[in-house]
C-alpha cells in the first residue's frame, strides 16, 4: 500500500494545479513537437521509457510517451510527484528498489518492473513545477552531471514548446473574443452558429437564433459620452448573460447590437426568454459618475426550421423580425 506520506504534496499546490489547467493541456490529442522531442531523448539517453507529464490532481497525464501504454498514473505511485516538489533540480533514483520512498511501490514490484528513474520538473514563468520530462529504465544506472545538465535543457525546450502552445491559445482567443465586453465576437458566434446549424441538419437538434439592439444607445452617448456607453455595454452584456443557459453563445456583433444562439427551439419558450431578456436589460442601470439611466432592448427571433441550410439565411430572418420589432417600437413611442 502506499501511503499519503510517500506521495508528497507541494507547499503551492493550489495554484500549481492553477497553472496547470492555465495551459489547457490535459487530455489533449497528441502533438508532433511533444512527441518528436521524447523519441529524441528515449534515443538520447538508450532508455526503454521517456516521457512528458503533466501533474494533475490525483493523476499523472502524460503528454507524450515512449514505451508506456497508459495514459495515465494514480498519482500516489507516480515518482514524478516526488520530483516535483524540488522544482528547481533533477531527482535521479539509481535503483528504485534501494530507495525506501519506492522500493514497495507496485510499478517496482510487478510488471514492469522499473529500476531507474530520472525528472526533471517542468517549471513555467511563475515558478510552478506543472509536471516533468522523465526517462525511466528497468534496469539500475547512474546519471552523470553531463547527462542531468542534458535533461535539465531538454525540460526547457519543453517548456518552450508549451509557452509558445500558450500564447497561439491566448492569441486565438482574443481573436475571438469582443474587446470590450470579453464576449464572443462575430467571429466566434459564426462558429458556433455553424455548429448549431450542423448538429440541427444531423441529428434534428433543435436551436434559434437571436438578433438584439439597445434602444436609446445613442443618448447615452450623446449625454454621458462613450466611456458612459462602454459601461452600459458591459452591464447589458452582463445582464444577458445572466438570462441564458450553459451551452447558450451570446455575442457582441459590434456597437450595441448582441447576437445569441440558444439551443432552445421551442417558440413558446424562446419568446419566454426575449421578454426575460427585455425586462432584465430595462432596469435602471447606474454609472461610475452616479447617473442612473434607462436603456431597453429589442429582439428579433428566428427559430430553425427543418429545410434550413443556410446560417445567412437564419440570421438575416433574425435581423428582419429585430427590424420588424423596432419598427413596431417605435409606433407605440
Amino acid at each position: 500500500m502506499i501511503t499519503e506520506q510517500r506521495c508528497p504534496i507541494p507547499e503551492n499546490e493550489t495554484a500549481r494545479l492553477a497553472a496547470v489547467h492555465s495551459h489547457h493541456i490535459l487530455d489533449t490529442e497528441p502533438e508532433i513537437e511533444f512527441d518528436a522531442l521524447t523519441r529524441v531523448v528515449a534515443h538520447a539517453f538508450d532508455v526503454p521509457i521517456a516521457v512528458i507529464a503533466m501533474m494533475d490532481t490525483d493523476r499523472l497525464w502524460f503528454k507524450s510517451k515512449v514505451g508506456l501504454d497508459v495514459p495515465q498514473l494514480d498519482r500516489k505511485v507516480a515518482f514524478c510527484a516526488h520530483a516535483i516538489v524540488a522544482p528547481k533540480s533533477a531527482l535521479v533514483i539509481p535503483d528504485l528498489q534501494d530507495d525506501i520512498r519506492f522500493a514497495d511501490n507496485p510499478l517496482v514490484t510487478n510488471a514492469p518492473h522499473l529500476r531507474f528513474y530520472a525528472g526533471v520538473p517542468l517549471v513555467d514563468t511563475t515558478g510552478h513545477a506543472l509536471g516533468t520530462i522523465a526517462i525511466i529504465d528497468v534496469q539500475p544506472r547512474v546519471l552523470n552531471h553531463a547527462e542531468q545538465a542534458s535533461l535539465l535543457d531538454c525540460a526547457t525546450l519543453v517548456m518552450t514548446a508549451l509557452q509558445g502552445r500558450l500564447r497561439a491559445s491566448v492569441l486565438e482567443q482574443m481573436a475571438m473574443t469582443d474587446y470590450l465586453t470579453a464576449l464572443p465576437n462575430r467571429a466566434q458566434f459564426d462558429n458556433a452558429l455553424s455548429g448549431a446549424m450542423s448538429r440541427a441538419m444531423r441529428s434534428g437538434v433543435p436551436f434559434s437564433v437571436l438578433c438584439l439592439d439597445l434602444n436609446g444607445f445613442k443618448n447615452v452617448n450623446d449625454r454621458f459620452g462613450h466611456a458612459a456607453g462602454d459601461e452600459v455595454l458591459c452591464e447589458v452584456a452582463r445582464r444577458l448573460s445572466g438570462q441564458l443557459r450553459q451551452g447558450d453563445t451570446l455575442a457582441r456583433l459590434g456597437g450595441d447590437e448582441f447576437a445569441i444562439v440558444t439551443q432552445e427551439g421551442d417558440h413558446g419558450a424562446v419568446a419566454v426568454l426575449a421578454q426575460r431578456l427585455v425586462a432584465s436589460v430595462g432596469q435602471p442601470i447606474m454609472l461610475s459618475s452616479g447617473d442612473t439611466i434607462h436603456v431597453g432592448i429589442s429582439v428579433g427571433i428566428a427559430p430553425y426550421r427543418a429545410g434550413i441550410t443556410s446560417t445567412l439565411f437564419l440570421l438575416d430572418q433574425a435581423d428582419k423580425a429585430l427590424y420588424d420589432t423596432k419598427h413596431q417600437n417605435a409606433k407605440l413611442v
